[in-house]
């Protein structure tokens, strides 16, 4: 590596820190300063932004946040509850399942902060250790984003895999990651079970219990959400989202079922032509300008693609909402999943645009680099998936980022197919949204952020499930493939 190519490292290394620091939209926005360094200051060739991905997201969180602003969301949190509170005693285990697939249908995780109170007041009342089902569950609501049909981690490897000649769809990634996970989670249930001391054995929590105010506090008030009356409106629109999922299922799954368009593409190894003032045209030239020429550009029939597919469906499902449901579009902008959403639509942006700046222009150094780790230890590469993940607190972006990265390395899909749960690492620091509104949910005070930053009550959880679910998806995709 050279000195320049350390300095540009540095400067995206340091945009994605600063950007964690603030987070938020800061995480998509100072990527943008870093851009702009590599871009205006060293004269870099700007790489290309993720637009299929991101326009996916923003059609997936609108049907999802409609379905919130029609109280379907409200519906599935009581069925979750109602689940919890006649299983109690194994909350330990319920509870992070409820979690999961809460994201594994709405495709984020800050779909659970209405539930995670209920965990921590069933556990408490049970006399259970709040931080052993809060400290699982909170993991649980983050690694069901690698196994949601709509998530942006998952459509970005499908869109990604396609376009460098790994052709696996949705429902083949699921195959591989939801089993792994749920392995991984019930791993990291198991290792929870126990963990901790009793809260009868707990001094800290016994020196709580002493003051009135604080046992008030804590034992005081009930957290639940089945006083609330769910219309019939709500779960309709329950219904239309979870037909809009089974529809993109089915496409995905029976690719044969699209309809096929003409359109004209290169031919690849096609000569370059001279225009009639000494202009030279080359193929791609005429793919844009829409010509076909003799041995240069042709017509031929292409499926329609499940990215667009997807979009159609959820934007579709999103409007009969408002029709059908009482869905209202300002409550929806308003809501917190529509809202987390566009976040993360702004993070990816400007992340992945940075990476791909960077990684396109030294992609040569790199190969060369790295060929022989990459060569005989393929799977080594979800070491670099964690660490980014770490730093910029989205799987989505990850899987932008570094994906392209890993094919052009030469690594196979089916590895980065096993690989996938390794995209999830952000827990590793306790600064997510999702953590820190479990710690103060959690009115026992056993969920903590330790004293040291990296000793909380997320760590053992987090490294148990993604260890265990890399493991397992690695063995799964041998199988399977």
């Amino acid at each position: 590596m050279t000195v320049v190519m350390i300095l540009q490292l540095l400067v995206v290394l340091l945009a994605l820190y600063v950007g964690s620091r603030y987070g938020s939209l800061a995480l998509g926005a100072i990527s943008g300063i870093g851009l702009a360094i590599l871009v205006l200051c060293w004269g870099m060739k700007p790489g290309t932004p993720p637009t299929d991905v991101i326009y996916i997201i923003i059609a997936a969180v609108t049907c999802a946040g409609m379905m919130q602003a029609s109280g379907g969301m409200d519906w599935l949190i009581q069925i979750a509850e109602k689940l919890l509170r006649k299983h109690p005693d194994h909350i330990t285990f319920y509870a992070p399942l409820c979690t999961f697939f809460l994201t594994v249908l709405v495709g984020t995780g800050h779909v659970v902060y209405t539930l995670m109170p209920i965990i921590c007041d069933i556990a408490l009342k049970k006399g259970i250790r709040p931080e052993r089902p809060c400290g699982v569950a909170s993991i649980a609501s983050q690694v069901g984003i690698t196994c949601s049909p709509i998530a942006a981690a998952v459509v970005a490897f499908t869109t990604i895999s396609a376009a460098n000649g790994f052709n696996i769809t949705i429902p083949q990634v699921l195959m591989v990651s939801i089993p792994a996970c749920l392995c991984g989670l019930m791993a990291a249930a198991a290792c929870s079970y126990h963990r901790g001391l009793d809260l009868d054995k707990d001094p800290k929590f016994q020196a709580r219990c002493q003051d009135p105010e604080t046992y008030k506090y804590m034992y005081g008030s009930s957290a639940t959400s089945l006083d609330k009356e769910i219309p019939a409106s709500a779960k309709r629109a329950v219904y239309i989202f979870l037909a809009a999922l089974v529809i993109i299922v089915i496409f995905a799954s029976f690719q044969n079922l699209l309809p096929s368009y003409d359109t004209i593409k290169a031919i690849k190894g096609a000569p370059e032509m001279t225009g009639s003032q000494g202009l030279v045209i080359t193929a791609d030239q005429l793919v844009k300008a829409n010509l076909v020429v003799d041995g240069m550009t042709e017509v031929k029939s292409v499926p329609l693609k499940m990215n667009i597919v997807i979009q159609i469906v959820m934007i579709s499902a999103a409007a009969l909402m408002i029709i059908f449901c009482k869905a209202s579009p300002k409550k929806a902008v308003g809501g917190a999943v529509w809202q987390s959403g566009m976040v993360a639509v702004v993070a990816i942006y400007g992340i992945a645009w940075l990476a791909d700046t960077y990684f396109a222009n030294y992609m040569t150094v790199m190969q060369e680099g790295l060929e022989d780790i990459v060569s005989q230890y393929p799977w080594a590469i979800a070491f670099a998936f964690f660490a980014v993940s770490v730093l910029i607190n989205s799987q989505g972006a990850v899987v932008v980022a570094m994906l392209p990265l890993a094919y052009k390395l030469g690594i196979d899909g089916v590895v980065l197919l096993g690989v996938l749960p390794s995209v999830y690492g952000y827990f590793f620091i306790p600064n997510y949204p999702s953590d820190i509104a479990t710690v103060n949910f959690d009115r026992s005070g056993t969920t903590v952020i330790g004293k040291y930053l990296l000793n909380h009550s997320f760590m053992m959880p987090g490294l148990v499930c993604v260890i265990v679910s890399t493991i397992i998806a690695t063995g799964l995709v041998h199988l399977f493939y």
